[in-house]
């Protein structure tokens, strides 16, 4: 999560603290503050709407299914994106190695904003890190992806079905998720699929109503928050809504 070199997560929340308030009103901040928090050889956003935003990521998607990936050596981008980031997108998905998010939608280093943990949902440490995005670096999309045949789902609808619980940490994941598997439970057709797509609804209707960032960026036309799901099989990317 870098701007510039010395932009460390200390100077984010001072900056928070002191200049964008309680609440990070700083949504409305000075040119100057997002050049200092983008770097000021900050690459150009390939989207500056959600709208572009979506559509970048269809064509994406699109050329990797194809097998016509655009993205190649990135030597030079590596170079460029020293001096800061702008990322036209948030993506919140699985932390499943199946799914990489950059060549899902064949993207070069800099242009998503990844955050990841099993079974895509919101936490209190994913949403900082995706206001983040939203506040600071000025991304124009959330997209919230999940993906078939997710082990997290899977486990959170077998131990809805038997009482199966997992070891450690690993069951608060299932908590997390259970909203979205109980909620699919009497829909027809898979559970598991069915589970899969209500997760992914319920996290994006979640990020407005828990973060005023989220919301007021929406409000202001600024921000799209959409829902998707990835096939392992096929490699596409269906978008919900």
């Amino acid at each position: 999560m870098n701007g510039r070199p010395r932009f460390d997560r200390k100077t984010f929340l001072g900056a928070a603290a002191m200049s964008l308030g309680g609440a990070f009103s700083g949504l409305g901040a000075s040119t100057g503050d997002a050049i200092a928090a983008n770097g000021p050889g900050a690459p150009t956003p390939a989207a500056t709407t959600p709208e572009a935003g979506i559509e970048l990521l269809k064509a994406g998607n699109a050329r990797f299914v194809a097998g016509q990936s655009h993205c190649g050596p990135l030597t030079a981008r590596r170079v460029e994106l020293a001096n800061g980031q702008s990322p036209f997108a948030i993506i919140l998905s699985c932390s499943d190695s199946r799914v990489p998010v950059e060549t899902v939608f064949d993207q070069m280093p800099g242009n998503l904003f990844s955050v990841r943990v099993a079974g895509n949902f919101l936490n209190n440490d994913g949403l900082g890190s995706i206001e983040y995005a939203v506040a600071v670096l000025k991304s124009t999309l959330i997209l919230v992806l999940g993906h078939s045949s997710c082990g997290a789902v899977e486990a959170t609808v077998a131990f809805l079905k038997n009482g199966a619980a997992q070891p450690s940490h690993i069951q608060a994941l299932i908590t997390a998720l259970e909203p979205a598997a109980k909620a699919a439970k009497s829909e027809p057709g898979d559970w598991l699929a069915n589970a899969i797509v209500e997760n992914v609804k319920q996290n994006v209707a979640a990020a407005p109503v828990r973060s005023s960032i989220v919301a007021d960026s929406v409000k202001a036309g600024k921000l799209g928050v959409i829902g998707g799901v990835y096939d392992l099989k096929s490699g596409v990317v269906k978008f919900l809504g």
